[in-house]
Formats: structure tokens, C-alpha cells, sequence
């Protein structure tokens, strides 16, 4: 495993009406500046298309990240380290990235996940709306996987304002409040984190392989 190559992340989401997308686009643009090769992607979605329409900001968002590619597998083998992100559902992380993680088994079962590094990030459209529940639950998958989890803690001071040291989450008020400046700064900080550990570890790896 050669070092001198840039880590490869990758920010896969679901978001309905924007939120949780406008955190993973800040994600992948701080995991960019801070050296990495990044994909962004979203998930299959899995709602008809009659319940879109009838919320506008579903439609909205729906609309405008027609964009983005949807993630396959292999966004997962290829990259060193990743971000998962999901509105939280009853405490846990919606149906559509579900789905997604329930597909991994292929590369659960032959190892391809082990030893990679993983953050995860949520919204609740109320306070105390599941957030910690949901990337625990995130987490959960990680742990089958064999992944390093690197969580963005108190380690920096946005920490003591966004309040969450789990990982970066915000009450969107179904959607009607976008995330603010505390909560894209943390967003930042988690994705930099991220990718400064995980390169860190890539190296150590490298160097116990002799490479």
C-alpha cells in the first residue's frame, strides 16, 4: 500500500429535503481541501414518487441533485476512508441508506472493509430527535465491518458549540432551517479529522508492510 497517493473518501448520504445533503457537499469539499480524493454520493431513493411531490421541499432537493451519482459498492472498496450520513427516522438512520449498508455483504464477506476509517453524521427535524441514537446505530454497521471509527469528539473548539461530539448533527424543523455556520464548521472539522487520521494510518500501515 504506497503512501505518497492521495486517501480516497468517500461521503455517502441520504437526505430528503436537502439538509443532510448540504452537510455531505460541505464534507467532501473540506475532505478536498484537506488532500483527499473524495466521491460524493446519494443512495437509492426508495420513496414513491407521489410522496416527493407532495412535500416541496422533497421535490425541491429531489430536483436539485438530480446531479449527483448514486453510490454503488464499489464507492466503498475504492475508498480509504468514509462518511455516512442520514436524517435520523424514530431514532435511527432512514430506510434508504439502510438499504445501502444491507447490500454490503459481499464486501463484509470477503474482508474489503476491514481497516478502513468511518465517521457518520445525522439531522433530526426536532431537538433531542434521535441524533446520538442514529450514529450509534451507524456506527453499529462499522463495527461488523472491522472499520476504525473516528469520531470528531471535543477535539476542536467548534466542538463546544455544536455540542455533539459523536458526530456533527442539526434540527432542521422538517427541513425549514438549513444547517448554519456552527454546523458546517463542524462539519468541516469532522471530514479534516477524518481524513488526517485515516492518512495517518494508512501510512503506518504502509510502513509495517515495508512499501
Amino acid at each position: 500500500m504506497a503512501f505518497d497517493t492521495p486517501l480516497k473518501v468517500s461521503v455517502i448520504y441520504y437526505s430528503a429535503t436537502g439538509t443532510i445533503f448540504r452537510l455531505a457537499k460541505a464534507a467532501a469539499t473540506a475532505a478536498e481541501k484537506a488532500g483527499a480524493e473524495v466521491r460524493l454520493r446519494k443512495v437509492k431513493e426508495l420513496a414513491p414518487e407521489e410522496a416527493i411531490a407532495s412535500n416541496q421541499g422533497w421535490s425541491d432537493n429531489a430536483a436539485a441533485t438530480q446531479h449527483v451519482v448514486e453510490a454503488t459498492l464499489d464507492d466503498l472498496d475504492w475508498a480509504d476512508a468514509f462518511l455516512l450520513g442520514a436524517p435520523t427516522r424514530y431514532g435511527m438512520p432512514a430506510a434508504q441508506l439502510k438499504q445501502f449498508l444491507d447490500t454490503t455483504g459481499p464486501l463484509w464477506g470477503e474482508g474489503r472493509l476491514v481497516n478502513k476509517v468511518a465517521s457518520s453524521f445525522t439531522a433530526s427535524a426536532t431537538p433531542h430527535g434521535g441524533q446520538e441514537s442514529t450514529i450509534l446505530a451507524l456506527n453499529n454497521t462499522f463495527y461488523h465491518w472491522g472499520s476504525i471509527i473516528v469520531p470528531p469528539g471535543y477535539a476542536d473548539p467548534i466542538q463546544f458549540q455544536m455540542g455533539n461530539p459523536y458526530g456533527t448533527s442539526h434540527v432542521s424543523a422538517n427541513g425549514e432551517i438549513p444547517p448554519g455556520d456552527v454546523e458546517l464548521a463542524a462539519m468541516e472539522f469532522q471530514a479534516t479529522r477524518l481524513v488526517e487520521v485515516a492518512s495517518a494510518f494508512k501510512r503506518g500501515l504502509a510502513a509495517a508492510d515495508g512499501s
